[in-house]
């Protein structure tokens, strides 16, 4: 039950006057909630995006043009229009100097109840000059001489949406922090003594009232105490899950390594060093009596798939069965068939499930699992479904975790009667800072270097005033025998855009290359998208455009270029992730990294690191360094906390400090019952992460 101290700041954003169903839904889109409503505390944590300075307020005679003014003058008269279309124009003066004010739109009858002939107004704005006379095109504000108390000294500045006007989600914001009542603190009050910090609710309004632009910084001690507040409500949540996991009964999942042996003696090369010690770490968690939930962090062809394979042949071995499941039905069916072989090899029985399997032939599968015909499943979010249960399902492997947040870990561990262990695996190198936010204290194994005979892949980067030369060398490499693939740009979140340039690009290029060139992009029907995919691993095509579908498990040794379009819309790990795809046979490798002119400077940087460096772990830092964490793992869907008030690439040392507070205060009241316990889980409501209020209840 949320504490009732909390119940005003949880009513939706309709109960403040002013807010109607169009509002609504605009707020739902400026705030980021949809398809929930917005409510009163997502007003409250909208903070100012930037300033205006309205303390400048010089007379007519001295106002600088081009910029903010505050002026108090005397309204003269209206000026005549020869024509309706023509703007409404106000003569206004002080003792100095006279200015016109112009208004393209708005009722004149509206205007002249505002600005009234003969009136004393103070109005603020911009002020420019205009045919040797200053002008202000439609004032900010218009109010009475007398009451300059209604033109701010500092106006904040709030991000918002088409529609939705900023003076109008100011003012609703306003509103809804006239809700927020007293909390009771919940930080340290050493900790907050250090700082020199004020509590929660004065921060709070400090933050949407800075005075200049140093206040507006991630490091102004308002926001530097928000951001603690959300980190510490983020550590603790994370720390109650991990409490609750190891204060459940475990089973120790032993085997004797037979199966595993007989796999890798299977193999035509030999283990890393990496490879072995993280197999062994893995084997080892597995046989404790404590379930084990544990990260495979691994670079792009660092041989992750050979670790996640030897954990399940451990639980195979010990009685059990294994599920492996990945973000997409393309991963899935690659995954089935490059373990395919291992299984066979050991003498297991493997199988796939994906949305597309229906009827008698998936019946079928669901029998032959729950009465444990089948040793270890492949699948996509399929697994999740309710009639898919398994014998005795011992270990459950997550590819691409970054794709699947807690919940979803927590379904397929309960997919098992008995204790289930977790391994989640990622290509994408996690920065220690966005590890702990999103794992907590998960035990982690690392893969380090790459298999033998992995060669570099070479990177260029090329301005597109260049792209026919980039054609020349795919005509080259392609009369060679070699595949290629040629990559769309990321233009927004909903591949919509992207989907349009693939297709536009794939058109131009089939005229140069005919029925070489294939196409993919997220929007095909999974069918499609598997036979374009099968298309260009058996040869049928040998150029395939593609949006970043591509990005992550794709293996085609025969692809040895990548051309990567408008690589400056890219993040450095996603580009990284790309230039992974190639260079995984024999042959020499290439990734073009083609740039739209001019190059910012974030972007030039981004594009030399990579030039720079294949160090996927290295990347990942400087690509949290430039482009904070939001961002940092792709969209939304990252499976990372939504953070209003912290930045990972700043507030890292206060990450640190909340994860150590933590520790301390659930070592001493572990159920959160003392005074400061009782805050800290008001502390959990106010930044959604009352689930782990669940798990205290539980515990």
């Amino acid at each position: 039950m949320r504490p009732a101290i909390l119940n005003p700041l949880f009513a939706e954003a309709t109960s403040l006057s002013g807010v109607g169903p169009k509002v609504a839904r605009l707020l739902t889109t400026a705030l980021g909630t949809s398809p929930a409503p917005a409510r009163i505390v997502d007003l409250i944590c909208h903070l100012p995006a930037s300033l205006v300075d309205r303390t400048y307020r010089p007379t007519l005679r001295d106002a600088q043009p081009d910029r903010i003014a505050t002026v108090t003058v005397h309204v003269l008269e209206y000026l005549p229009r020869r024509i309706s279309r023509q703007p409404i124009r106000v003569l206004v003066a002080d003792e100095t100097a006279a200015m016109e004010v112009k208004f393209f739109t708005g009722r004149e009858d509206w205007i002249k109840e505002r600005m009234p002939v003969k009136a004393q107004l103070t109005l603020s704005g911009k002020i420019e000059r205009y045919q040797d006379r200053l002008q202000m095109i439609h004032p900010d504000y218009i109010v009475a001489a007398d009451d300059n108390s209604n033109v701010p000294e500092f106006d904040v500045v709030y991000r918002t949406t088409e529609g939705l006007p900023a003076r109008s989600l100011q003012k609703l914001i306003r509103r809804a922090l006239e809700r927020l009542p007293d909390l009771p603190e919940w930080q340290d009050s050493a900790w907050r003594k250090l700082n020199d910090w004020t509590d929660f609710k004065p921060a709070l309004l400090a933050a949407h009232a800075p005075r200049c632009d140093d206040e507006l910084a991630p490091s102004a001690p308002a926001r530097m105490r928000l951001a603690f507040d959300e980190l510490l409500a983020n550590q603790l949540a994370l720390a109650l899950f991990r409490n609750r996991m190891r204060a459940k009964p475990g089973r120790s999942l032993k085997s004797g390594g037979k199966l595993r042996a007989k796999v890798l003696a299977s193999l035509p090369f030999q283990l890393t060093d990496s490879q072995s010690a993280a197999i062994a770490e893995i084997t080892a968690a597995m046989e404790e009596n404590t379930r084990m939930l544990r990260l495979l962090q691994g670079d792009v062809g660092s041989g992750k798939t050979i670790v996640a394979m030897a954990a399940m042949l451990n639980a195979v071995e010990a009685g059990c069965q294994a599920a492996l499941m990945a973000p997409t039905e393309i991963l899935a069916r690659q995954h089935l068939a490059s373990l395919s072989p291992m299984a066979e090899a050991a003498g297991l029985r493997i199988a796939l499930l994906t949305g597309r399997e229906r009827g008698a032939a998936r019946a079928a599968l669901l029998a032959g699992l729950a009465k444990g015909k089948i040793d270890i499943l492949i699948g996509t979010h399929a697994i999740f479904s309710d009639d898919v249960e398994f014998r005795d399902l011992g270990l459950a492997v997550v590819d691409e975790q970054h794709r699947f947040g807690v919940h979803q870990r927590m379904l397929l561990q309960g997919k098992g009667d008995a204790p289930v262990d977790v391994l989640v695996m990622t290509a994408t190198p996690i920065p220690r800072t966005l590890q702990l936010t999103a794992y907590g204290d998960m035990m982690v194994s690392r893969l380090t270097g790459k298999p033998a005979g992995r060669k570099p892949v070479a990177t260029r980067v090329i301005s597109s005033s260049r792209l026919d030369e980039v054609i020349d060398g795919l005509r080259r490499a392609l009369a060679k025998g070699r595949r290629c693939f040629w990559v769309c740009p990321l233009v927004e979140e909903s591949g919509v855009l992207d989907v349009a340039a693939a297709e536009e690009r794939a058109a131009s290029l089939r005229k140069i290359f005919g029925a070489k060139v294939g196409i993919v992009h997220g929007r095909m029907k999974p069918g499609d998208r598997d036979n374009a995919m099968r298309a260009f691993q058996n040869g049928e095509t040998s150029l395939l455009v593609a949006t970043t579908v591509i990005e992550v498990g794709v293996d085609i040794p025969e692809a040895a270029i990548m051309v990567v379009e408008h690589a400056e819309r890219f993040g450095l790990a996603q580009l990284h992730q790309l230039r992974g795809r190639v260079g995984r046979g024999n042959a020499a490798a290439s990734c073009l990294l083609v740039y739209q002119e001019p190059l910012g400077t974030v972007a030039r940087q981004r594009l030399a690191i990579l030039r720079q460096s294949d160090d996927g772990f290295f990347i990942a830092e400087e690509d949290l360094r430039l482009r904070g964490a939001g961002e940092v793992l792709g969209t939304r869907q990252s499976g990372l906390p939504d953070f209003h008030f912290a930045d990972l690439a700043i507030h890292q040392d206060l990450l640190t400090a909340a994860h150590d507070d933590v520790r301390l205060v659930l070592q001493r009241d572990p159920e959160l019952k003392s005074a400061r316990g009782e805050s800290l889980r008001n502390m959990l409501y106010l930044f959604g992460r009352d689930a782990a209020i669940r798990y205290l209840r539980a515990g």
